[in-house]
């Protein structure tokens, strides 16, 4: 699992769906923890990665 973390994000590979999840069970821990900070600005960025999977897939999928 380590090397999967290392290789950069390349489009179609599910990479921006990885980082989505993993942004997001970021931002769970630091809102139990009492992060409300960290939580906001992890919640926005797997925001951001599902978005932008979702528009890659609706591409790929009209391709």
């Amino acid at each position: 699992m380590l090397e999967y973390a290392l290789q950069p994000l390349q489009i179609g590979d599910g990479g921006f769906l990885y980082w989505a999840i993993v942004f997001f069970v970021l931002a769970i821990v630091a809102a139990a923890v009492g992060a409300r900070g960290v939580a906001g600005v992890s919640m926005e960025i797997a925001r951001i990665f599902v978005l932008i999977f979702v528009i890659l897939a609706v591409v790929a999928l009209l391709l």
